[in-house]
């Protein structure tokens, strides 16, 4: 499974090696009126990806955060659980009845 995501993320920069190599040219971004933003478009292009991506990312995070909270909320009230079992067991050890001892 690593060597595809290795073959993916080898694909993903070549392809945007070749895309910076073949568009390096200057792009004239109107901000707004009097104000304007010059720049190479591949800089623009892998800009925009990222701010695009930012979301997505803050979205994957946060939920790991709250699931992995979560199982471990779940382990600890499962291991308490567990315990509590365990000295009931314990608690109760069967004593041989009298009538039975003497025989």
């Amino acid at each position: 499974m690593k060597v595809l995501i290795t073959g993916f993320w080898l694909l993903a920069g070549a392809a945007l090696i070749a895309f910076t190599v073949a568009n390096w040219g200057p792009v004239d971004i109107r901000i707004w009126p009097g104000l304007i933003w010059e720049t190479k478009l591949p800089a623009l292009v892998i800009g925009a990806l990222l701010i695009g991506f930012l979301p997505t990312w803050l979205v994957h995070r946060t939920t790991r955060w709250r699931l992995s909270r979560r199982i471990t909320t779940l382990e600890s009230t499962l291991a308490a659980q567990a315990q509590a079992a365990t000295a009931a067991i314990s608690s109760h050890s069967p004593t041989p009845p009298e009538d039975q001892a003497a025989s």
